[in-house]
């Protein structure tokens, strides 16, 4: 994750965002190694809030949803482009860094809407 969670409720509904890097290694045609981040700024509508204490900057994050790419133009007039995504379920990977710097089992931790038995 790239920063804190924000939370939010939109028109009586609760909303997560944040934003995730995806990074892809390879070699160029020259064989010189090259790295690729692509951040994605998401959206988690959801009634279970309680997991976003644990999404902080630098948590390793697995999300599904539906994404969007949008073309549009900023305010001098320049092209950009930006890469959405409506999160549908978010899995906590990894141990997060509880109180004192030491490591808590995160791996337990899953936000999905189809499973009831979780806390959130």
């Amino acid at each position: 994750m790239g920063k804190d969670c924000t939370t939010n409720v939109v028109n009586g509904k609760n909303v997560i965002n944040f934003s995730v890097a995806h990074s892809e290694r390879y070699k160029d045609a020259t064989g010189t190694q090259k790295e690729k981040t692509t951040w994605v700024e998401c959206a988690y509508w959801t009634e279970r809030t309680a997991i976003a204490p644990y999404l902080k900057k630098g948590q390793l994050v697995y999300v599904e949803g539906n994404p969007e790419a949008r073309a549009y133009q900023k305010a001098d007039g320049t092209a950009a482009s930006s890469l959405s995504m409506r999160i549908s379920s978010v899995q906590l990977l990894g141990g997060a860094r509880g109180e004192g710097g030491q490591e808590t089992n995160a791996d337990q931790m899953n936000s999905n809407d189809d499973n009831d038995n979780l806390p959130f």
